[in-house]
Formats: C-alpha cells, structure tokens, sequence
C-alpha cells in the first residue's frame, strides 16, 4: 500500500506578500510562535495555538526583508531588509521597536548568520558592499571582527552559514559564491581554510550539519550537492541528488539531523532522510514558488511542525514523519 499524499495540517494566510523566510521560536515560553516575513516588509508573528498572527511589524521601509531570526536574549528580533539594514528589534512587553541597526551596504539576497558567542552576545556575518566580501561584527557592540574577501575571482557571495566547531578555536563560515564555488573560511584566523567548486551556475542557498560536518547546497539547476569536512577542514565533494525539476530556493535540516526539507521553484517542498538523502515526500499545496522551509523547534518531538512559504503568500505547516519513522 503507498502511503497517502500528506496535505498541510492548516495554513496561514493574509501576509500579503511573497514568504522569503521563516523562524520558528517554540522552544521558550508559553507560546509556540512561527515569524514570516515578506516582500512587502512586513513580519507577522503567528500564535501556533490559535493558527493567528499576533502581531504585525512594519518595518524596512517597505522594502523586501529576505531574512529573520530570534537571539536568545529574550524578545529579541532580528531582521535583514533589501534596504541595506539590519534591524535589531525589542518586543518585550508589546512593544515593536527598533533599538538598533547595521547597515550593511549590500544590494542582493544573501541572508545574513548569527551566532551566539556567549549569553548576550553573538557574532553576525552579512554581504558587503563589494560583491565577493563578507563583513563580520560582534554585537550588540557593532565591533567589526573582520573582513572576508577571497583571493579569486569567484563572483557575488550568495549564502552563508556562521558556525562553533566543537574542537579547534574559533568560528568557521561557509560561503557560496556566484561562480558555484563554496569556500570555508576560519573567522579567527580570517584566512581561506578550503574550497569546492560544487555546481556550475551559483549557489542559491546552502545548510551545514555541524555535530556530522556535512552539509548541500542548491543551485538553478535540478541537481543538490552534498559534501563533508574533514579533520583538516578540507571540503569533499560527496553525492548529488537529481531533482525532477530545477532551482532550489531554500534548504533546512531538522534539528534531530534525520530531515532535509528543499524549497523548489517547481511550487514543491521535497522532503529527504537526511543520512542516506532517500527521496521520502513531495509536499504539494502552493501555486507558486517556493521561497522558504523551516523546521520547528518544539522541544518534543512530536510536536515538530515543517513550514514552508511560498510567493503565492502562503504558509503550509506540515507534521512530518515525527516518531519512529524511517528517515535513512
């Protein structure tokens, strides 16, 4: 017997605008909580419980905000608009205020990554001005860390990832490029640790796994790259998975690291065991693109939710292979 097409559990509608990004914050407090954000500038905090957005922000001018997340001081939100700023926002106790901002200089679409250093305080890596840099600041001093610009020529920074590895000094930042490089860059050191050439056409967006050092990248084309680390912070090139159709706008592992979810152009999520990448779900609900995956960080696991956000101003949530399944 093949086992039934899923369909979302419910959606959620009236963002009126195309879904670039979302963030789930279910793991504090009493209310799970889903952020979206849109081409429009808005972010809508929905209340899980009641499937309603419990506030609007406005902000970014109006223009597109393509990325949002939660520091873990409380009520804090971060927000990347194509305005060039980024928005440090406090929430606490109703309000909805912008306490500060980073201006970044960068006109495309690479989705800034923070990471928490120690309580209080984390680093945020963003594009620059010039097309291949990456600036690093700690905050919420705004201290520039430093610069990263690579030594050839391999086109705009297209996405990046900012992580702790759990031996050796300090951060690591993975970069994709326009060229369809991905180079690994050591923050400390501010040196080029190794570098791929993963796909021919650029790298559209890219997710790291840092407890197994292996992570995929998309591109527009129909094929996802996978690769690892090794003990020298060399990057290898692993095994390619081939879509049905091309262009890949997001990819997202679940926490658990047994779950890879794609956010294709072809209006679909796929959904992958994320050991083996054993195709195991096509997600069919949007009439358009998708834009953004995410999964939910509820602290049990049965309760875990999958969102997806699409240009059609959409987000579908989904409840996905919870318990006992198998996700090779």
């Amino acid at each position: 017997m093949s086992r039934p097409a899923p369909t979302p559990i419910y959606t959620l509608r009236g963002a009126g605008g195309p879904l670039n990004t979302l963030h789930f914050s279910c793991h504090g407090g009493d209310t799970p909580l889903l952020y979206s954000a849109s081409g429009k500038g808005a972010i809508h905090i929905w209340n899980l419980n009641t499937r309603r957005a419990e506030r609007i922000v406005e902000g970014h001018s109006g223009n597109s905000i393509i990325w949002v997340s939660t520091l873990q001081a409380a009520h804090t939100l971060i927000s990347q608009g194509r305005d060039m700023q980024v928005c440090l926002w406090d929430l606490s106790e109703g309000r909805s205020e912008v306490v500060d901002s980073v201006w970044t200089g960068s006109v495309g679409f690479c989705q800034c990554s923070v990471l928490e250093t120690s309580p209080g305080n984390q680093l945020l890596a963003f594009a620059g001005q010039q097309t291949e840099e990456i600036k690093i600041i700690e905050l919420p001093s705004k201290t520039p860390v430093c610069t990263l610009v690579p030594d050839a020529k391999v086109g705009m920074v297209m996405c990046i990832k900012l992580w702790q590895p759990d031996s050796g000094p300090g951060p690591l930042l993975l970069a994709g490029y326009e060229d369809g490089s991905l180079l690994l860059w050591d923050v400390t050191q501010r040196s080029e640790l190794s570098r791929a050439k993963a796909h021919p056409e650029p790298v559209m967006c890219l997710t790291f796994d840092p407890e197994r050092l292996r992570g995929i990248s998309g591109s527009s084309e129909k094929t996802l790259s996978s690769w690892i680390l090794d003990r020298q912070n060399n990057l290898q090139l692993q095994d390619d998975v081939t879509l049905v159709n091309a262009g890949v706008s997001q990819l997202c592992i679940r926490g658990d690291g047994k779950l890879l979810a794609s956010a294709g152009w072809d209006h679909r999520v796929r959904v992958f065991g994320w050991k083996k990448l054993k195709p195991l779900a096509v997600l069919q609900y949007h009439t358009d693109m998708m834009l953004s995956v995410a999964f939910s960080d509820h602290q049990d696991p049965r309760q875990r939710l999958l969102a997806a956000g699409s240009k059609d101003q959409r987000v579908s949530l989904w409840s996905i292979y919870n318990e006992g399944a198998d996700t090779g």
